[in-house]
């Protein structure tokens, strides 16, 4: 009779990063919410763990804050090596999000541990919906947080995307320590499109407190006010229109062209 291997009782782990949306759990994907549902343990920044608390209740729960991305993702990589782990991301975890980072210190440590990126709906997306279809056709996106990126830069990508004439999205807009990026941003804008452009504004998007606003570039000032860290702003292309329908509802829309193809 043969020598009978011995078995290895290590178990595999793996690592998922999930997006998980806008917040509300309606609007987190069914692959999320099996990946959140897998994993032993669930590690992110506090924001977004109690947004989806309900459904990781009596998991294993890691909290992280802001500017800890590097260390909470050697955490996350150290804990899958034999454990099913769940890193939570807001909207999508590709997008401005953790996917990024987990890779990288991945890549540079030279971890083995199995990573299945879970997509969920970005910011841009999410808002757009509560304004109408401002990003019907193309458009570009940028983050004016210059923590990881020189202001001098934004400004040259923000000179770029105004004048290509497609709606522009800003996501991280203004904060306590960076006020002023959106002004700056704002400002590059006037420099190419006219004042009766379309603006939007929708802050927490499909959480508590949510709320919209629909101006002009030229009457944007007097409502910087209310954008804040959890606002998305979409400034519009050169066919964006402020829409309205017969109950007075108020959005924006980007035709995509079916105008000047089809007549309806």
């Amino acid at each position: 009779m043969g020598v009978l291997p011995l078995q290895s009782h290590d178990k595999k782990g793996k690592l998922y990063i999930v997006g998980t949306g806008p917040g509300d759990l309606l609007h987190i994907t069914p692959r999320a919410l099996k990946a959140l549902a897998e994993a032993d343990c669930v590690i992110g920044n506090g924001i977004y763990l109690d947004l989806v608390m309900p459904v990781i209740a009596g998991k294993e729960v890691i909290r992280s804050s802001m500017g800890r991305e590097v260390e909470r993702a050697s955490r996350a990589l150290d804990l899958a090596r034999d454990r099913t782990v769940a890193m939570v991301s807001g909207g999508d975890a590709g997008v401005y999000g953790m996917a990024s980072i987990v890779l990288e210190v991945a890549e540079r440590s030279g971890s083995t541990v199995e990573i299945e990126v879970v997509p969920g709906i970005t910011a841009s997306l999410s808002a757009a919906a509560r304004l109408g279809s401002p990003l019907s056709g193309d458009y570009v996106t940028i983050s004016l947080s210059d923590l990881l990126t020189p202001l001098e830069e934004i400004e040259r990508r923000l000179d770029l995307a105004f004048q290509m004439g497609v709606p522009v999205v800003l996501y991280n807009p203004r904060s306590r320590g960076r006020p002023h990026n959106l002004e700056v941003a704002i400002e590059i804008a006037r420099r190419h499109l006219p004042e009766e452009t379309p603006v939007g504004v929708v802050r927490n998007a499909y959480r508590d407190g949510e709320e919209r606003l629909i101006t002009t570039l030229g009457e944007f000032d007097e409502h910087i006010g209310f954008v804040d860290m959890h606002s998305i702003v979409f400034v519009g292309g050169e066919e964006t229109r402020i829409w309205r329908n017969e109950v007075d509802a108020r959005g924006i829309i980007t035709p995509r062209g079916y105008h000047r193809k089809y007549v309806y």
